[in-house]
């Protein structure tokens, strides 16, 4: 897959029009003799770009297993996923690595930095990955840095920041690669409830800005604050509605 193959991004998909598209996805795990599992059992979920969801339910209800099928990390057993425009459900490994560094951004709630690199160099990994010229790679990071408050702390460490800034930092390097959908795994489940709230505070720019968002979170003060909540119970939509 070259550079002309790929799907639009996030500033090329209109408003409105569905950036992913999950249809009639199951996951079965099977282990031996032991009897199936079903994380996923014929899930449809359509997002619309620039629309920011919150993805709910209880422990074993398949909202982490959605989340890593839509974030391209697993593939489904069953079903469709249509991400910008291409089916990615059923790609080879490399492609769907290709897919997924060009069209995803995460933030994870452990921050996952480097501790021997600092915040510049931790937001330019996945450039590197992506075969960045080093001079663009420095100007994007910065750039991302900029837009979440840190430009000023380019050669500290992650143990020389707060919970808050290190967040900061993860989300700068989700959106290095100006990914058509964010998505956010309780990014704020480490953190205070002040800190946490500047973080949702963030998002929330974000997405005024227009980037598609997606958090799973166990908080519904969290998910009041999205455009829409998407619940999940046993594998299957216990309820799908916009917030308001």
């Amino acid at each position: 897959m070259n550079d002309h193959d790929q799907s639009m991004s996030v500033e090329q998909v209109e408003a409105g029009t569905a950036i992913a598209e999950i249809v009639g996805v199951s996951k079965v795990y099977k282990k031996g003799d032991a009897p199936a599992v079903y994380a996923l059992r014929g899930v449809d979920v359509t997002v619309p770009a620039g629309q920011y969801v919150a993805i709910m339910g209880p422990s074993g209800s398949g909202k982490s297993t959605l989340m890593n099928i839509m974030g391209c990390l697993d593939r489904p057993t069953e079903g469709q996923y249509i991400l910008a425009g291409r089916d990615v459900a059923q790609m080879n490994d490399r492609d769907l690595s290709v897919v997924r560094g060009r069209h995803i951004g995460f933030v994870f709630q452990a921050f996952n930095l480097i501790s021997q690199r600092n915040v510049l160099e931790n937001v330019e990994v996945p450039l590197f990955y992506q075969g960045v010229k080093r001079s663009e790679s420095r100007q994007r990071a910065f750039e991302s840095l900029k837009l979440v408050g840190l430009d000023d702390r380019l050669s500290h460490r992650p143990s020389e920041l707060s919970g808050g800034q290190q967040q900061r930092v993860a989300i700068a390097r989700a959106l290095v690669t100006k990914p058509s959908v964010l998505m956010a795994d309780e990014p704020t489940g480490n953190l205070d409830s002040a800190t946490g709230e500047s973080i949702l505070q963030l998002f929330e720019e974000l997405h005024e800005d227009g980037l598609t968002i997606l958090m799973v979170t166990h908080d519904d003060s969290v998910a009041d604050r999205c455009q829409r909540v998407v619940r999940l119970r046993d594998g299957l939509i216990d309820s799908d509605h916009l917030v308001g």
